[in-house]
């Protein structure tokens, strides 16, 4: 199958002006100022793209695939997300972790669940383990599963500076990331360990450890969270120009904000007026994920769910209120989370790339339509493809 979408402004995510873009199959076969079709050859699909974007499908790499929570008791355990839930929202790419439970949610699940979006049209991958040091594994070695299961990637989320965490060591933070190390080299993978980073004081300070006393590099560490209060986000800022990633949230809820939470969008733009390069910085949803909020004696008062939309909300929100320009509110949810986790086909406009492209209004930034792999999945904001279990 041939689709030509034609004349749109294309973010390959940096600004290259109108193209032509000729999906081939599953991938982009060719981008092109103009991109004739003979009259003979009537296989192709032409999508007219003028006074639209065409820019690379988000990557959306912290997501409660099979859902979270559970922090108030077996009722409160969040669903696992629906196809659409992602595509609406512009994702072609979700990499899959367990947060808090590491019981009920397990890896075989967190597999399973992997493969079945897979099958429904989008990539999934996933992180071996959980909040829990030590990691449980699949295989029950970080380093066997890294080399022997595809879809799994990196580690996490590692939870650290939280009273949920299980108070991991700086000696053991340093032994689980030198084990995914390892397995990401033997696997041609990033081994990227993901960490959950809480609301104490301690911050970032377990991770700096093992940074300054091992071998192990900063690059090896994607914390998220970093924008959950004020002090931890400058702790952040002073990460990433010493070299680290850092993530931002963007599921919250308003009682979040009012207590200090930074919002997503602006804090990419505050982290770039400090001086931070755009390269060091994503947005990630936390989709399906659990948003307790427990008070100061760690008494749970309350309870939401997070929501992949949010990713597109603070792109859209970067660009339109908090002033970031595109092309670095493109780059957090695209490039930039596709070169940390070493995905090498995705993340861009590129000939040869898989083909997951979004069309989007130019003056709203609305998602109009998604192609998974080349495949049409959303159209005119309309979901064409569902869930297996989803209902029209």
């Amino acid at each position: 199958m041939l689709t030509l979408i034609r004349n749109g402004e294309v973010y390959a995510p940096e600004y290259i002006g109108k193209k032509d873009v000729l999906l081939v199959a599953d991938k982009i076969g060719f981008i092109e100022d103009e991109i004739e079709i003979p009259e003979s050859f009537d296989q192709v699909k032409v999508i007219e793209a003028s006074g639209k974007l065409v820019v690379p499908g988000f990557i959306d790499a912290h997501v409660h695939i099979i859902g979270g929570g559970g922090e108030g008791g077996y009722k409160t355990r969040t669903p696992e997300i629906q196809l659409t839930d992602a595509t609406l929202a512009g994702i072609t790419t979700l990499v899959g972790v367990i947060g808090t439970d590491g019981t009920t949610r397990t890896m075989p699940a967190l597999l399973a669940k992997a493969r079945a979006l897979e099958e429904e049209g989008i990539t999934c991958y996933v992180h071996t383990g959980s909040y829990q040091v030590p990691v449980k594994t699949l295989t029950g070695k970080i380093e066997d599963d890294l080399i022997l299961i595809d879809k799994i990637i990196g580690v996490g989320e590692i939870a650290i500076a939280d009273h949920r965490s299980s108070q991991p060591s700086a000696e053991e933070i340093a032994r689980l990331s030198s084990e995914a190390r390892i397995g990401g080299l033997l696997s041609g993978k990033s081994g990227v360990v993901n960490i959950h980073v809480g609301d104490s004081m301690d911050h970032l300070a377990v991770i700096e450890q093992v940074v300054e006393n091992t071998e192990v590099p900063i690059s090896q560490f994607y914390p998220t969270h970093i924008n959950r209060n004020h002090h931890l986000f400058h702790a952040g800022i002073k990460y990433a120009k010493n070299g680290g990633y850092i993530d931002f949230t963007t599921s919250t809820i308003k009682k979040f904000i009012e207590d200090g939470e930074v919002k997503a969008s602006t804090a990419l733009k505050l982290a770039l007026e400090a001086g931070v390069d755009i390269s060091r910085m994503t947005f990630t949803s936390d989709g399906q994920a659990s948003l307790p909020d427990f008070d100061s004696t760690g008494r749970l008062a309350g309870l939401s769910i997070g929501k992949c939309m949010s990713l597109y909300e603070a792109v859209k929100d970067a660009i339109l209120i908090d002033g970031v320009s595109a092309e670095n509110s493109f780059r957090a949810v695209t490039e930039n989370p596709a070169n940390i986790l070493k995905l090498s086909q995705k993340g861009r406009i590129e000939a040869g790339k898989d083909a997951d492209v979004l069309l989007m209004q130019k003056e709203t930034y609305q998602i109009e339509t998604v192609f998974a792999k080349g495949k049409m999945m959303v159209e005119n904001g309309q979901a064409l493809i569902r869930g297996t279990f989803e209902e029209e």
